[in-house]
């Protein structure tokens, strides 16, 4: 893995050339004045880390209208939620 190190002008130039850089692994700091201040890295989805199977066991309930056509107002904007 390669770094490279930019100042804030040179990012702000070339910001999705960084960007693309740092979703293809290189390492991509930001420096003002040659002082590293933050550094570029692509944000990765956490997989299976926020279900806890069983964590609701015996607690499930449906409505008993569940299988209810929702109310015109739902669709038009109007309706709960």
């Amino acid at each position: 893995m390669s770094t490279r190190t930019v100042n804030i002008h040179e990012a702000k130039t070339h910001l999705s050339e960084l960007l693309a850089m740092a979703m293809e692994g290189e390492e991509v700091i930001i420096a003002k004045a040659n002082k590293p201040m933050v550094k570029l890295v692509p944000i990765m989805p956490q997989k299976g880390k926020n279900r806890v199977f069983g964590m609701h066991r015996g607690e499930v309930w449906i409505s008993e209208d569940f299988d209810e056509p929702l109310p015109d107002e739902f669709w038009m904007g109007n309706g709960p939620g």
